[in-house]
């Protein structure tokens, strides 16, 4: 599992293109440098790109805690993959992002890719500015998270 560090401020060029910075491709092993899938994030409004390899591995977690005949998952998967589009990079490590999913997100001409666990966060830069502003106690939220999982790895 590949853990993408860093936070970069990129343009989108007239054709809706985004270049991948380079520390993000030198972190993505040599075989899963040129598929990516992209989609609406859950709960944020942005872009969540995965690697392939990362896609699949969150596809086999679905398919097991799914039932595509029960009404309510059905439901739930219809709503995950809308809007999912399988990308490429191209010679110049751009991606060519879909409109509808640029609209989706508020994506103008700067972006900011967030690297998280497994995937790299795509953001209009003025919303996220905002998110990182938000008034949530952090170092509440980690303790209430974190705070007996450093015992437990001590332990180990």
């Amino acid at each position: 599992m590949i853990t993408f560090i860093g936070e970069y401020t990129c343009k989108v060029d007239a054709k809706g293109r985004i270049m991948l910075p380079s520390a993000f491709k030198k972190q993505l092993p040599a075989a899963a440098q040129e598929k990516f899938v992209v989609k609406r994030d859950v709960f944020e409004k942005c872009l969540v790109l995965y690697p392939i390899r990362e896609w699949e591995r969150q596809n086999r977690i679905i398919r097991s805690n799914t039932n595509p005949y029960n009404k309510e998952h059905s439901r739930f998967l219809r709503m995950f993959y809308q809007g999912t589009a399988e990308l490429v990079l191209d010679s110049n490590n751009r991606i060519l992002m879909p409109k509808r999913l640029m609209d989706f997100a508020g994506i103008g001409k700067d972006v900011v890719l967030a690297g998280q666990y497994g995937k790299i966060e795509i953001w209009a830069e003025d919303q996220y500015g905002k998110v990182s502003e938000e008034a949530l106690d952090f170092a509440s939220l980690a303790e209430k998270i974190l705070g007996g999982a450093i015992n437990d790895l001590e332990t180990e």
